[in-house]
């Protein structure tokens, strides 16, 4: 533990993580708080009166005061040489096996993930500064016990990392007696140490920005970034961010989201996950908007087809990348089941190159192959597609927030799964991991979000299932108890917490937030 001017750091510092935690860095942290954190809280109370209206009746819809800002010739700043193409990005954790494997991938990309798919122990954490640290200068490596070494190809992926959302606090981290926030933690770090080094080796400092629900918290990110250039006496400018859109009020204001942040941003992803869970959540109490099993909530369905091609039409206008959605399969030893899934993987992947998007994210390096054939097919010896307008899209308020699927069905075995797999979840996630490999997927939090929203709204709702039984409380805890049996039941691993938050997530009157926020008070 250490403190000083005020910066309690309680995690452990020994060996490299204290050359992450310097006493500068610490500084630096302690300056990003004390200039950002009130309005970061302004904002997250925003976010829960937004919710409240909603509640009421109230439609989100494109915000009446930034007509002119959508309506303006503005453009985002240009890309940087290896920000250009990102036909294939491949995302994951920030463990040192990752690191080298997604750099050596052979994606253009690699979105190092501080968020969904890392569970936030400490040893996560500031371990994953130390790695990107190594990686930035070329001298990570791991040595396996059976002796075989990892280290770093002469050609790699371009870096970009994903901070955590705003909502999240670092509880290792107290400056002036207050936690923290996690994305300046993340952000503050990385940037500090990394931002002059890589911009000596022809890159630069790039993020990847999620949660945000409003162009207000763009801006903040904005903001942070100009305070943290001048800081350490970098070129305001020189940061280049890309926004994933997996809230309903993002897709609504995603004009607005990149005007705030034009002079670092580089493009939109469409966050589908996160997306789905959004999607539930805002409407969480209207039973017009009850989803059918999850994997029946594809990208062709209509409002999730909307907001797609949105994103294509609003980022080519502002000369910004559209960046499709993540392929999650992860091979199996089932050759059947490969070759159905590569076969789903290139359809979801041609589909958004015929739509326009720049580039996609997958999850295992066997779909990059795939990717990069679908739009190559599109792209040819282009870097991207940019100069595809969309000017044959128009789409409405309406078809953004008109939540449903025509035809969805409830099921038994959509039930089970959504118990099943947010089980799982949550018990690899306390046991400190944020990316399980879970039905041949490789799944973060937002799987884990969307099958414990569902569950909680099927209740609310007393949906009907197919098979004919009304989902119930005594329903669900029947389903919940055969389930986490079949896991090996409350004494195995960490299931008998997974089930407690699991269950305290479905079964409460209030709609919890987030479910990383309860996980996170017993997480060691």
């Amino acid at each position: 533990m250490s403190e000083d001017h005020g910066i309690q750091v309680s995690g452990d510092l020994s060996g490299q993580r204290a050359e992450i935690l310097t006493p500068a860095a610490q500084a630096f942290l302690g300056s990003l708080h004390r200039n950002f954190n009130e309005r970061r809280k302004q904002l997250l109370g925003a976010r829960a009166d937004r919710q409240r209206g909603i509640d009421l009746g109230e439609n989100p819809g494109f915000p009446a005061e930034t007509a002119e800002v959508r309506a303006g010739d503005w453009t985002v700043a240009p890309a940087p040489p290896d920000l250009q193409d990102r036909r294939a990005e491949i995302t994951g954790p920030v463990d040192r096996k990752m690191i080298i494997n997604a750099l050596n991938s052979g994606a253009r990309v690699f979105m190092a993930d501080f968020e969904d798919a890392t569970s936030p122990t400490w040893a996560n954490l500031i371990d994953g500064q130390v790695n990107l640290f190594e990686a930035i200068r070329r001298t990570i490596e791991l040595q396996n016990p059976d002796g075989r070494l990892y280290s770093l190809n002469d050609d790699i992926a371009t870096l970009i990392v994903r901070p955590r959302g705003w909502h999240l606090p670092e509880r290792h981290i107290l400056v002036d007696g207050e936690p923290m926030s996690g994305s300046l933690v993340d952000f503050g770090l990385y940037f500090f140490h990394n931002a002059r080094e890589l911009l000596n080796r022809g890159s630069g400092p790039y993020f990847y920005l999620p949660k945000l629900e409003s162009y207000f918290e763009a801006r903040l990110w904005n903001d942070v970034f100009r305070f943290a250039q001048n800081e350490l006496g970098i070129r305001v400018g020189t940061i280049r961010a890309t926004v994933l859109i997996e809230t309903i009020t993002a897709a609504l204001e995603m004009d607005e989201i990149l005007y705030e942040l034009r002079e670092h941003a580089s493009g939109l992803n469409a966050g589908r996950w996160d997306y789905i869970f959004s999607a539930i959540k805002k409407f969480k109490t209207r039973d017009t908007t009850v989803l059918p099993d999850r994997a029946q909530v594809t990208m062709t369905v209509p409002f999730m087809r909307a907001y797609t091609e949105l994103l294509v039409k609003t980022c080519h206008r502002r000369g910004a990348h559209a960046m499709g959605g993540m392929a999650a399969f992860i091979p199996s030893r089932d050759p059947a089941i490969n070759e159905t899934a590569m076969k789903a993987v290139r359809g979801d992947k041609e589909r958004e190159a015929g739509d326009g998007f720049d580039g996609t994210w997958l999850a295992h390096p066997a779909s990059i192959p795939l990717a990069m054939e679908a739009f190559g097919a599109v792209l040819g010896d282009k870097p991207n597609q940019k100069d595809r307008q969309r000017d044959d899209v128009h789409i409405t308020a309406e078809q953004i927030i008109d939540i449903g699927v025509p035809g969805g069905t409830i099921t038994e075995a959509g039930v089970r799964g959504n118990i099943s797999v947010a089980l799982q979840y949550i018990n690899a996630w306390l046991n400190g991991t944020g990316a399980a490999a879970i039905n041949n997927l490789m799944e973060d939090a937002a799987t884990a979000e969307i099958a414990r929203a569902q569950l909680w709204q099927w209740i609310r709702n007393s949906a009907q299932l197919t098979e004919g039984p009304v989902m119930t409380r005594e329903l669900y805890q029947q389903f919940h108890a055969e389930e986490l049996e079949k896991l090996g039941g409350s004494s195995s691993e960490r299931y008998g917490d997974a089930a407690r938050i699991l269950n305290d997530l479905v079964l409460g009157d209030e709609f919890v937030e987030f479910l990383t926020l309860p996980a996170l008070e017993i997480l060691e």
